[in-house]
């Protein structure tokens, strides 16, 4: 299985190529879309959220709702095109009416000026259209597909915000998905702690108002996963390094860990090391998880823990010095709309990617042209490797 998505932010629409999605699989749009509009608020968010109002229209590879396995094709439209339609026009040649707003002072941080560099944009809107994190709403309605496919196997997961600027907010530990997700649903920053809201608010509110930005971390946890997912035979079937490389591959993010991650590299191996056990009712087993569920690259059974630092926003209100790509004279860079922190929706988004990625590991290692078939295959993996 394997996706593509294209479209510009500022674009008529979005739109989502998803290839070797099993056939059977009944799709709840709503639930879908409810993942779209969660991608979209949070606490920080910008004005262009007041704006779009996302929701994903199916065009190929769906029947009554239920998946044909032909590539799935899904369109969002953007909302906010209609005040774009001319500067953003993919036929019109260019003029100077649809040329406005032509981007010149490239931000620091952001793909503005690598991207011109590379690719000989003169205008960094060329750039930034594409590099937005925009694009995203695509793969979180992608990743809530393949996340329905996961429920049906069984599998559940969840994203939710661990810290936000300096501040930590998971001194409570939950014990399970569904835990997580009943914290979620009772405040707007997708943290697990109700007593650090207000804090968290002031902090947000803070920022926002002396023009600053704020980045935080994101975890995911991934329950039910079988053992074996992955292989230790070449470091390009590690599932670890899989999600590593999709988890990188969202806006922003700059460092991924699993389990205890970076602190795991001031302890001694006694603290670190999961104990083996094996019960005759559950088979095998750790007696703690801080290698976040994996050993060799591989789920070994234990809930998967995935740490995502995400920097923050590289557009400024309070812009920082720049270059004018054309006069070559000292600027601020320049400003385009943006959110005082979008930690809250990137929480959504990766756990869409590590949705995306647990569907291409399984469909890619049992037969996943249909449902029943996979869930068959599926079912008869797991008593092998508890009966081991």
């Amino acid at each position: 299985m394997h996706y593509l998505t294209a479209g510009e932010s500022h674009g008529p629409q979005l739109t989502g190529i998803l290839e070797g999605f099993p056939a059977g699989v009944k799709l709840d749009l709503a639930q879908i879309n409810q993942q779209l509009a969660a991608r979209q608020g949070g606490y920080g968010r910008g004005n262009r959220q007041k704006i779009e109002h996302d929701q994903v229209t199916f065009v190929g590879g769906l029947r009554h709702q239920v998946t044909l396995g032909s590539p799935l094709a899904m369109v969002i439209k953007n909302i906010d095109h209609s005040h774009w339609s001319k500067i953003m026009d993919p036929i019109s040649p260019a003029t100077p009416e649809n040329t406005l707003r032509q981007v010149e002072r490239p931000r620091p941080g952001h793909a503005d000026l690598v991207g011109g560099m590379k690719y000989r944009h003169q205008d960094l809107r060329n750039v930034l259209e594409r590099s937005s994190a925009r694009e995203t709403a695509m793969r979180v309605a992608i990743g809530a597909v393949c996340k329905q496919l996961l429920e049906q196997l069984d599998i559940k997961l969840t994203g939710y915000v661990a810290q936000i600027g300096p501040l930590s907010v998971d001194s409570k530990q939950p014990t399970s998905v569904t835990e997580i997700d009943q914290q979620l649903q009772q405040n707007d920053l997708r943290i697990i702690d109700q007593t650090q809201v207000a804090k968290i608010h002031d902090l947000i509110d803070q920022t926002k108002r002396a023009g600053d930005t704020l980045g935080g971390v994101i975890r995911v946890v991934v329950e039910n996963l079988p053992a074996g997912l992955g292989s230790y035979t070449s470091w390009n079937t590690k599932l670890d390094a899989k999600l590593a490389a999709a988890v990188v591959g969202v806006n922003a993010m700059k460092g991924v860990s699993f389990g205890d991650g970076f602190a795991a590299a001031s302890h001694l191996g006694s603290q670190v090391m999961d104990p083996i056990v094996w019960q005759p009712e559950l088979g095998w087993k750790r007696s703690s998880d801080h290698l976040g569920g994996f050993e060799g690259g591989m789920t070994n059974g234990m809930p998967v823990i995935i740490n995502a630092a995400m920097k923050p926003i590289p557009t400024l209100y309070k812009a920082l010095p720049s270059v004018n790509l054309k006069t070559r004279e000292v600027q601020k860079a320049n400003v385009e709309r943006s959110d005082t922190t979008a930690i809250v929706p990137a929480s959504i988004v990766i756990e869409s990617v590590v949705a995306i990625t647990l569907v291409e590991e399984i469909t890619g290692t049992f037969d996943g042209s249909n449902l029943q078939r996979l869930q068959q295959q599926l079912a008869d993996y797991r008593k092998e490797i508890k009966e081991y």
